[in-house]
């Protein structure tokens, strides 16, 4: 338990299946709705930059990204790849129900990713640990 704001809340826990296997901490950034890394994300700047999504003109740098799916171009792998090597990318991803896009696109650029989480449960701004299989948050 911890006391944030003068109330006493617990930690959750939630396991999920791994794309990308590792440990990582971080500050949520959460959306319903699904990301197109091509076309969706400035990769220089890591700013959702997709007109009339929920999280545009926002930047996925260094958050604990929690999403549905992704959605889009096969060029999305390569883009959240360049995301990383430009050091705008997320530090862990959430899904849902991952697709193969945005899974290879975690994999070739080695952020923890883990999928078939109750992302529901999860808000904005709320501390998380992603740590292989699970997921703690506060």
């Amino acid at each position: 338990m911890f006391r944030s704001s003068g109330e006493w809340k617990m930690e959750q826990e939630l396991k999920g299946r791994i794309i990308y296997k590792g440990k990582v901490e971080g500050e949520a950034l959460v959306t319903n709705m699904p990301i197109s890394f091509y076309g969706g994300v400035d990769p220089n700047t890591g700013v959702v930059i997709e007109k009339g999504h929920e999280l545009e003109g926002i930047s996925i740098k260094n958050k604990i990204l929690v999403f549905p799916q992704g959605k889009g171009s096969t060029v999305g792998s390569y883009t959240l790849y360049r995301m990383k090597k430009n050091g705008t990318a997320p530090k862990g991803m959430i899904n849902k129900e991952t697709e193969t896009i945005v899974a290879v696109g975690a994999i070739i650029s080695e952020i923890p990713f883990i999928d078939k989480i109750d992302i529901v449960k999860i808000n904005t701004g709320n501390k998380i640990i992603i740590e292989n299989e699970k997921i703690i948050f506060r």
